[in-house]
Parts: structure tokens; C-alpha cells; sequence
């Protein structure tokens, strides 16, 4: 109890019984001192949660690209064996210049810029594909070689130098050098070629053959001049012109290739016409139907003119 004056003094009985209560009930209390450790009560450190499976992931990669480091390094010293004097199988030089001591074994190679390959002076350069065409290419110039072949492929054109003396070997570079053959080349195989003549030695024949069909066009005519000029074609040949055609010289059609009939046989059988090929005194050529034997060049209409 409480007066107006302060609180009212306990008897010494009152206060030996509070005293005995608070005794009973710390020793019955066995959650005295006991702090709770619950997340949300105690101060949280270290790295929990996301953040903990994000260190864990960051670990794991970072050991997975030690051990991919480690097999590039081991197969590097394997391979290429760099010791304490360098390397074993190659040379880096300033100038840019890749050297190989020994046997190299590669696949495919990409240059970055302009390359060059060659050998040492007096050694051989061999290069060997296992059952591949070794294909050296730069942009849009492929060079192939093969087994049975070696092909050259470029659509800016190609250019042979002596790297001795710098002289040009063969070119196809038509404005600055005449399109020579090499020593010992005797056929050119080309779909399509763009040149102001194609001459032979005075001493030889000069070939064209073609498997299917051969077009000859040229921007101011087409001149063919020879001792002789022949031409075989499995199928018909054609001259086209837009104004004429003059042959210079004797034309001489071999009667062996012409169809030929029995004796006695009409002409106009309705089978087929014969036409004989006639020549006007400037060179124009036209053709009269034969009609019968012994038949010259007279027609009702002269394409030679009056004068002829």
C-alpha cells in the first residue's frame, strides 16, 4: 500500500517471504541468461544467402579456368618445348619473319596481312598434306595443290617474280607486261581471256580447243592471219559480222565432209537441197541452189551488183 507521504514500509515477515518467493522462482527459471540467436535478432556478417552462392559460383570458375591455363601451358612446353634458351622449333624475328627449325604439323593457317613463304637457300621448302590439297590463300587468290594438279585462283590476276634478280617471270598483267608462257608450258587452260593478240612461234602451230563452244569477240574486229588457218568443230560453225566477211586467199571445203548421193539420184527429191557456195569479186559469199548438173553461179537475184 501507497500513502500521499511515499510507499509503506514492509514488516520483516512481509519482506522474508518476498524474498523467499523471488529465490523459488530464479531456481525454478531455467531460461536465466538465455539470449535468443533467431536471423532476424542477431547482427548478421560474412556472406549468406545469394551472396554466398555468387561467391561460390565465382570460385568455382576461377579454379575451372586455372585448370584450362594449366593444359595450355603444358601443351605449349610439349608442343612448341620453350626452355630456358627459347624456343625449340621456331624463331620470332623483328622484321616480322616466322622461322621453323624442325618438322611443324599444322592445319589450317590464317595470315593477317601480307605473307610470304619460302625456305632456306640451299634446302628444300616440302610441304605435305595428309590425303588434303595444301591450299595457300590471301583475300580472293587461292593457290590449291594437289596430287594430280595445281590450280591458281585469283580475281585481281597473279604475278611470278624471280626474288633474286626481281624479275618478272609471268604476268597477267596485260598493260604493263606481254602475256608470255613460261619455259615449258605449252597449254593454257582458261574459261574466259581478255587480250589484245594471241600470236604462236613462226616455227609452230597454234591450237585452240575447246570442249563446247568458242566465242572470239574483239572491241575493233577480229583479225586471224597465218599460213595456214584451219578449223575443226565436232558440231556447225558459225561467222556472224555485223557488215561483212572477207576471207583473203583460198577457201578450200574438203568434199570428204560434205554428204555425198548415189549416182543417178535427183536433186530435188524432196529429201533435202544442195546449194552451191559462190564468191563475188570484193568477198562476199552467197549460196544458189542447185538445181542440176554442171550448174554455175547464175541467180535472178545478184548480190554482187550490176557491175559483177
Amino acid at each position: 500500500q501507497q500513502s500521499s507521504n511515499g510507499p509503506v514500509k514492509k514488516s520483516m515477515r512481509e519482506k522474508a517471504v518476498e524474498r523467499r518467493n523471488v529465490n523459488k522462482e530464479h531456481n525454478s527459471n531455467f531460461k536465466a541468461g538465455y539470449i535468443p540467436i533467431d536471423e532476424d535478432r542477431l547482427h548478421k556478417t560474412g556472406l549468406r544467402g545469394r551472396k554466398g552462392n555468387l561467391a561460390i559460383c565465382v570460385i568455382v570458375v576461377l579454379f575451372i579456368l586455372a585448370v584450362i591455363n594449366l593444359i595450355i601451358t603444358l601443351v605449349i612446353w610439349a608442343v612448341i618445348r620453350i626452355g630456358p634458351n627459347g624456343c625449340d622449333s621456331m624463331e620470332f624475328h623483328e622484321s616480322g619473319l616466322l622461322r621453323f627449325k624442325q618438322v611443324s604439323d599444322m592445319g589450317v593457317i590464317h595470315p593477317l596481312y601480307k605473307s610470304t613463304v619460302g625456305g632456306r637457300r640451299n634446302e628444300d621448302l616440302v610441304i605435305t598434306g595428309n590425303n588434303q590439297p595444301i591450299v595457300f590463300q590471301q583475300g580472293t587468290t587461292k593457290l590449291s595443290v594437289e596430287k594430280d594438279k595445281t590450280s591458281i585462283t585469283s580475281d585481281i590476276g597473279m604475278e611470278f617474280v624471280d626474288p633474286r634478280t626481281q624479275n618478272t617471270l609471268f604476268s597477267t598483267d596485260y598493260e604493263t607486261h606481254e602475256f608470255h608462257l613460261p619455259n615449258g608450258v605449252k597449254i593454257l587452260n582458261v574459261q574466259k581471256a581478255s587480250t589484245e593478240r594471241i600470236t604462236s612461234n613462226a616455227t609452230s602451230d597454234l591450237n585452240i580447243k575447246v570442249d563446247g563452244r568458242a566465242i572470239v569477240r574483239g572491241n575493233e574486229g577480229v583479225f586471224i592471219t597465218g599460213k595456214t588457218i584451219e578449223f575443226r568443230m565436232g558440231g556447225n560453225m558459225e561467222l556472224k559480222a555485223e557488215n561483212s566477211i572477207i576471207l583473203n586467199g583460198t577457201v578450200m571445203v574438203s568434199p570428204s565432209r560434205l554428204p555425198s548421193s548415189s549416182y543417178g539420184e535427183q536433186f530435188n527429191n524432196g529429201n533435202w537441197l544442195r546449194f552451191k557456195l559462190c564468191m563475188c569479186a570484193d568477198g562476199t559469199l552467197f549460196k544458189v541452189q542447185v538445181t542440176g548438173y554442171n550448174m554455175g553461179c547464175q541467180t535472178s537475184v545478184n548480190p554482187c551488183g550490176a557491175t559483177h
